[in-house]
């Protein structure tokens, strides 16, 4: 027998669904000093429902429409009985300056956690999706480039990349209500501003 008993299965969703990332926010690891899973529907450990960001901030990257991605990959081993879940985040970002060089020497000496906010949105209230990678343990910058191409019309940037490894899927945070700004939760405390600039 399982350890696991199964809850649910699924039909076939509407074919209508919209691909992409919209922003990345970036939080400083050792700044959340506790967040929670919804127990709204059972003992869901997909759905944060509440996180204390401890009286610091996020910082909001806007990307390029159709340039950052996210994915999680899934390893298991039937022998050693184990599964993980690798999230990856590649984030693109154009024209090199002097600031992002700071920032990106920054981000690649801090372990992080990111939330995504995806071009899919909640049925309910039409909100964005928003994902959480790293919550458990965290996320690193492990590869990128900076690069410049030779032609006057080719691009010239950042492509940075980040991954962890986590025990379970990477969750959504609780959806607000309709219209209402991101990150207002009734869970989410001690966040003290959001930084998009």
């Amino acid at each position: 027998m399982g350890c696991a008993a199964l809850t649910k299965g699924r039909g076939l969703d509407c074919n209508r669904s919209s691909g992409g990332v919209r922003y990345l926010y970036f939080s400083v690891y050792d700044d959340i000093s506790a967040y929670a899973y919804s127990s709204a529907t059972g003992t869901s450990e997909q759905m944060i429902d509440t996180i204390n960001f401890n009286s610091h901030s996020i910082y909001r990257y806007t990307v390029p429409r159709g340039s950052t991605t996210i994915d999680e990959a899934i390893t298991g081993d039937s022998i050693a009985g184990s599964i993980y879940y690798t999230p990856v985040v590649s984030m693109v970002l154009n024209k090199i300056t002097k600031d992002m060089q700071e920032q990106m020497k920054l981000l690649g000496a801090t372990q992080v956690r990111i939330f995504a906010q995806l071009n899919e949105q909640h049925t309910a209230t039409g909100n964005d999706v928003i994902v959480c990678l790293g919550m458990v343990n965290g996320m690193s910058l492990n590869a990128g480039t900076i690069d410049s191409g030779a032609g006057f019309g080719d691009r010239n940037g950042y492509t940075l990349t980040w991954d962890g490894l986590e025990s379970i899927p990477f969750p959504m945070l609780e959806d607000v209500g309709a219209g209402a700004a991101y990150f207002s939760n009734s869970g989410i405390t001690g966040l003290t501003s959001i930084i998009t600039e």
